[in-house]
């Protein structure tokens, strides 16, 4: 049963295969079973590359097993097509644009495979790539806001600056009116006299002056920071908005650049073993001796091409003879004198109704 079922796979004429003989059937039944093997590593190739795309291990099985089924045709088809020519030379140019095709189908299952056993080192190059692009985030959204934290910063030390400087005036009035009460200054007289109460008013109206100040542009700080701590919330929220984009970085086309950038050598070794799983069917039938199932086929082929062109030049020949026979009838016709006297009774008739009409039909016009 399973070497009926392999012979199926191998596209040959199971009415011609039985008939021939158990090593050219066990030949055949290899073919097929490449060619089976080979469409059930792309059903596992095409699941894993359409699982990492949809993440979803019932739509990966059933477009991955359609897939399986089309690579199954496909080689089937080509096996089923490369016929012993007696000449390697028209053989090879029969096969080579199968062979075109096979290597297609190669680098096809072969690349969603090398993503999987080379999945370690695709991490790794994809975690170095999202670390990269982490940063890079970050430094982009914070060009967007640290020019205007910046400002809002000057502006606060500007208000702070305000205050320093409005109280190191009022320290230079309350120095004036202290010395000038000791007599170390200014009128050099001790007491509290005049000149004394008039710095120290001075230094009261600078000191209410330095308390109105500091509660303005404490209120003005208090806005400012409160306006540098939403801008601060704003920035983190889009960081966190936008970090799952990145870390969502690992899909079908990432990984594959990814693979690009690991060492080729063992990847390439991959390709070549299924390149060399794919075209062994093709090869196999190339280098193979004209057997006895490519004798049988050919016998079958021959005998009904030789039918058809008989077919084709009996009809020829018929419709050739069946010309001439015409011919010379409508030939013998024409001499009889009774026909010629016949149609000219005929056209002498149809003329005279065709000037009674015309007659008639001026008449009327007249």
């Amino acid at each position: 049963m399973l070497k009926k079922f392999f012979i199926i796979c191998s596209g040959s004429d199971t009415d011609i295969l039985d008939n021939c003989s158990i090593g050219e059937q066990n030949k055949f039944a290899g073919i097929g079973a490449t060619v089976f093997f080979t469409a059930v590593m792309a059903f596992i190739a095409a699941s894993y590359a359409l699982y990492t795309v949809f993440d979803n291990y019932f739509t990966a099985v059933a477009f991955g097993f359609i897939w399986g089924l089309l690579i199954f045709n496909l080689d089937r088809f080509i096996v089923s097509t490369i016929k012993k020519r007696g000449h390697i030379i028209d053989e090879l140019i029969q096969a080579s644009p199968r062979i075109i095709l096979a290597v297609i189908i190669a680098i096809v299952i072969s690349k969603p495979l090398e993503l999987k056993i080379f999945e370690k080192e695709i991490n790794q190059v994809l975690l170095e790539e999202k670390n990269s692009m982490t940063l890079a985030n970050q430094n982009q959204i914070a060009e967007q806001y640290t020019p205007e934290i910046a400002a809002l910063d000057n502006n606060i030390e500007f208000l702070r600056n305000q205050v320093n400087t409005k109280e190191t005036e009022v320290n230079a009035l309350y120095d004036t009116y202290i010395t000038e009460a000791e007599g170390t200054s200014g009128s050099m007289k001790l007491g509290k006299g005049p000149v004394y109460k008039e710095k120290r008013d001075k230094h009261d109206t600078a000191l209410a002056e330095l308390q109105q100040l500091k509660a303005d542009n404490k209120t003005k700080i208090e806005a400012i920071e409160a306006e540098i701590t939403q801008l601060k919330t704003n920035y983190d929220t889009q960081i966190a908005t936008t970090q799952p984009i990145i870390d969502g970085f690992d899909g079908l086309m990432a990984r594959v650049n990814a693979l690009g950038k690991l060492p080729w050598l063992p990847s390439f070794f991959i390709f070549l073993l299924f390149l060399a799983i794919e075209t062994s069917p093709i090869f196999a039938k190339l280098l193979s001796p004209k057997g006895e199932y490519d004798f049988k086929l050919e016998d079958a082929e021959t005998a009904v091409k030789t039918w058809v062109e008989q077919k084709v030049n009996e009809r020829n020949v018929l419709l050739k003879t069946d010309r001439d026979i015409n011919n010379k009838i409508y030939s013998d016709i024409a001499e009889e004198d009774e026909l010629y006297q016949y149609k000219r009774k005929k056209a002498r008739e149809l003329m005279q109704l065709q000037a009674d009409a015309f007659f008639k039909h001026q008449k009327n016009a007249l």
